[in-house]
């Protein structure tokens, strides 16, 4: 094994969160769930030992900067000694609408809402991320008027994704990168697809 390095261990921090969604989504228990955030630990400080090593930061600095954003990101939450605020927003949109002003007054260099949804994202959780941040945006989307007829349960959305990348497949076609590309779309046509 080379060298351990951040680009190294990208594969591994990845794998590592998709494990403990596994665990969650499948019911793998606590036993498992505490091993898994335990590797997930395990890949938070092997990435801040190599940034020590390099003189840039350490585990203690993240903790720090963990605390510090919290603290800034939740004003509804804590008051900026972190202790508690003695009361709290009556709704998730109030939280929410603080949230996202808190994040845009500390990024202000973002300049459009879909700005900081990663790129390396899977392309249906970057789908879901990117009308979010629409619909919160307010941006005339085709969100809910997409003619489609979407089943009742999970379960079954589950079978009918599955049929079509199956489908695609069979057609010859990449369903990843043409979700890609009707993301990009989507991003250009500013919250809509043309």
């Amino acid at each position: 094994m080379g060298a351990l390095t951040h680009e190294s261990l990208v594969e591994y921090l990845l794998e590592e969160a998709y494990e403990v969604a596994e665990t969650i989504e499948t019911a793998g228990g606590d036993a498992e769930l505490k091993s898994e955030l335990g590797d997930v630990l395990l890949q938070v400080v092997l990435h801040a030992r190599l940034a020590e090593e390099r003189g840039a930061f350490d585990l203690d600095d993240v903790a720090r900067a963990l605390r510090a954003k919290m603290i800034r990101r939740n004003p509804h939450v804590f008051r900026p000694d972190g202790s508690l605020q003695d009361s709290f927003p009556a709704t998730v949109e109030e939280i929410v609408l603080k949230w996202d002003a808190v994040k845009k007054a500390e990024k202000p260099e973002r300049g459009h809402v879909f700005d900081g949804v990663p790129a390396a994202l899977p392309a249906l959780a970057r789908a879901q991320k990117l009308l979010d941040r629409a619909e919160r945006a307010h941006l005339a989307t085709a969100m809910g008027d997409t003619g489609v007829e979407i089943p009742a349960t999970e379960a079954e959305l589950g079978d009918l994704l599955f049929g079509i990348v199956a489908g695609a497949r069979a057609g010859g076609l990449d369903a990843e990168r043409a979700l890609r590309g009707a993301l990009r779309r989507f991003q250009d046509g500013n919250g809509s697809l043309p």
